[in-house]
């Protein structure tokens, strides 16, 4: 016991001096956790300034967008939004034709009557934050099982949640922490009038493509900037001519003075998902079947979007933005399984739950209440082969062609016309609605495409699971088409209206439910769904116990390390976290810089490439050191820098602030070193890497010439 007792006070040690810049924090709470350790460490504003209900402060500039896929950040008084180019980036695309190829070229509003509107994309602010847990927990007792908990936590957070909306326009939602061991209500705002301002061209701001992604050194431009409008009330609003440049409560200064290492450095944003208490059980499991199936399936994926995209401009458009979303994720999961295996967190883990066990054993109540904790996360994970199989059915059939996805859509007008004499009005609105799509839909769709990509990944499905999680189309892949699965493909794709713009209208002006449940685009999605459904259901069962177990496990953990400062996994909920500017040492002998220059931008340049290219008039500005008010105190311009700051997915677009609270830099992705920084923090390995802010004016002033945005902005000197 007392052995145990020792590792404990060591283990607290250790995490209160090396890690203390880990953690994704809730502005609301840092008056409590985090504000004197931040002003040691050079933050020179108080709790208030950073989150506060009462006035103005730093929460109110930052902003999520699009409920959360990533972050930006409002840098004027008319609500010019800052964020990352590859958060704009589909909407840069969709603006984008031959004609006015503004991924190649950039798009810059030099008026507010140039900006493009966006419809569907969004942006919303925090009001504010509320602790609801005792609130949530009140009519909970240890002889409930888990479905009645469910239920009692269920009704409580939906009286909760009507209570604090009332009449009001903001949204409502609470949120768990903790594997549900706390509740926070969070108000929030969201626009609806969100406009394109300016987008550098591609050779900048996704310059190094995926072969530069998670990798540093870097010398991406990654920035694009909108503007969010509300209705003349100041409320949101939806897009009108009439609408104006929505007045924030707050918006960043720019600070010009650059970062020196050792500096204070903030991201303020939305992180979108961590599991940093997941055990060793989840790891294996991330890594053996979450993972392994990503990285399979979108490797074939993007083989043959590739292969398409090289055969002329259009196609390039068309799917630029399809192919960034699936090869983003495709190299985390390669850089993350390399990362857990380099360095050894399943051991780790594991290290932790036998701590964890003999703690528990220790004491006979600690016993009662936590002693079947792991037992059932490890019970979850021995029969995995449901999982499996929707892990690939997400990855390969829903996420994989497109036809599954869009044919399943037409399931409200296959109901309608079940009855169709008395559903005639309703009919008509949802093949309207089906009209309306599919102009947004074929116009980056290439059908020949999709074909190859259904053929592919359906027989990676197939290799993969077991037959009993087939559809049942497979069984005609099987019998008739003797397991061509190419030959199946194209006789769906013939047979099918979902595959072109002309044969889908036609149909929708004159919709027949025998039509539609002949068509063999349809019928495949419609056997994928309930095929999904029923291997959800199946998991479900041992859900509620998984669930349990790890609420358990963490809740116990809490109690077993007490003075330890806890901070709950990412879930979209707005976070802070704090750090300086740091460099790194990657591996033996090898210590990378803090900072990257232009120098190195052109050091990288391969003239016609798709990743490396550099447009002429970007070259011939860097030759000319023509770098203005934006240089370093060393006379470069400085394109990207490093900070130990804690981020994830959802933090793309995020401010980097100083201790002023001036923004410095936007953060946009991590480093290939740390991607297991989901599942465990590396204090010594993890960085969050930035694009210097005086990178971005340069191109926004100087090589773009948009000085109309510049003059709004307040810049520091």
């Amino acid at each position: 016991m007392r052995k145990i007792t020792l590792m404990l006070l060591l283990s607290v040690f250790i995490y209160s001096s090396a890690v203390a810049d880990e953690g994704m924090w809730l502005p609301s709470l840092i008056h409590k956790l985090n504000i004197n350790t931040m002003q040691k460490m050079g933050c020179e504003l108080n709790a208030e300034d950073i989150y506060s209900i009462n006035q103005s402060s730093l929460k109110d500039a930052i902003v999520a967008l699009d409920h959360g896929s990533c972050t930006a950040e409002v840098i004027s008084k008319d609500g010019l939004l800052l964020t990352n180019h590859h958060c704009g980036f589909g909407e840069i695309q969709s603006h984008s034709s031959v004609e006015h190829d503004y991924l190649q070229d950039g798009f810059w509003a030099m008026s507010k009557e140039e900006e493009l509107p966006n419809p569907g994309k969004t942006v919303t602010f925090l009001v504010r934050v509320e602790d609801v847990t005792e609130k949530v927990l009140a009519d909970l007792n240890d002889e409930m099982d888990e479905s009645e908990r469910a239920r009692k936590i269920n009704n409580a957070v939906q009286e909760l949640e009507k209570e604090a909306k009332g009449d009001s326009h903001y949204e409502v939602y609470i949120r768990d922490f903790f594997n549900a061991n706390q509740y926070f209500l969070f108000v929030t705002e969201t626009f609806n009038d969100v406009r394109l301002v300016g987008a550098p061209p591609q050779a900048l701001g996704k310059f190094g493509g995926d072969t530069d992604n998670w990798m540093w050194p870097r010398h991406t431009n990654d920035f694009s900037m909108f503007r969010v409008y509300s209705g003349p009330d100041g409320k949101p609003a939806e897009y009108s001519e009439d609408n104006i440049p929505y007045q924030p409560k707050h918006f960043l200064p720019i600070s010009l003075k650059g970062v020196e290492k050792g500096d204070f450095a903030m991201v303020f944003g939305y992180p979108g998902s961590t599991n940093r208490y997941k055990t060793s059980f989840g790891i294996e499991y991330t890594m053996n079947v979450t993972n392994a199936s990503r990285i399979e399936v979108r490797e074939k994926k993007l083989d043959i979007i590739a292969e398409y995209m090289a055969t002329s401009q259009k196609a390039k458009i068309q799917y630029a933005s399809k192919h960034a979303r699936s090869a983003n994720y495709y190299k985390n999961a390669i850089g993350q399984n390399e990362a857990l295996e380099k360095l050894g967190i399943v051991a780790q883990k594991k290290e932790l739950e036998n701590e964890f066990t003999a703690w528990v054993n220790a004491d006979a109540g600690r016993k009662a209440k936590y002693g079947e904790a792991l037992d059932l996360i490890e019970k979850n994970y021995q029969d995995v082969e449901a999982s499996k199989a929707r892990q690939y059915m997400v990855e390969a059939l829903l996420m994989g062609p497109e036809i599954f996805l869009f044919a399943n859509s037409a399931q409200p007008l296959a109901d309608l016309l079940e009855n169709p004499e008395e559903n005639q009005e309703k009919i008509s609105k949802v093949a309207e609605a089906l009209k309306a799509r599919a102009e947004g839909y074929f116009k980056d769709y290439s059908a020949e495409t999709d074909e190859k990509i259904a053929a592919a990944l359906m027989k990676i499905y197939a290799d993969k699971n077991n037959s009993k999680y087939y559809p049942s189309f497979y069984a005609d892949i099987q019998g008739k088409y003797k397991g061509d699965y190419a030959k199946y493909s194209e006789k769906m794709f013939q047979k099918s209206v979902f595959d072109n713009k002309e044969e889908l209208i036609a149909f929708l002006n004159n919709p027949s439910l025998k039509v539609l449940q002949k068509d063999m685009g349809y019928q495949a999605a419609t056997a994928i769904f309930d095929t999904f459904r029923d291997i959800s259901k199946e998991q479900a069962a041992g859900g509620q116990e998984l669930g349990k177990g790890r609420r358990l496990f963490v809740a116990g953990l809490m109690e077993m390390n007490p003075d330890k400062k806890y901070y709950p996994d990412a879930n979209s909920t707005m976070r802070l976290t704090y750090g300086t500017v740091k460099d790194y040492d990657p591996r033996d002998g090898v210590t990378y810089k803090y900072y990257t220059t232009t120098n190195g931008y052109l050091e990288k340049e391969i003239p016609g490439d798709y990743e490396f290219d550099v447009p002429a008039r970007m070259k011939e500005l860097l030759l000319d050191e023509n770098y203005g008010k934006y240089a370093d105190a060393d006379g470069k311009l400085h394109t990207c820098f490093l900070t130990d700051n804690d981020i994830t997915g959802g933090n793309s677009g995020s401010p980097v602030i100083n201790g002023k609270g001036e923004l410095i830099g936007i953060a946009f992705d991590g480093n290939w070193e740390a991607m297991s920084g989901d599942l465990d923090f590396e204090d010594n390995l993890q960085r969050c890497i930035n694009v210097d802010i005086r990178f971005v004016l340069w191109v926004v002033d100087v090589y773009a010439g948009a000085q109309n945005l510049i003059d709004e902005m307040e810049i520091i000197r």
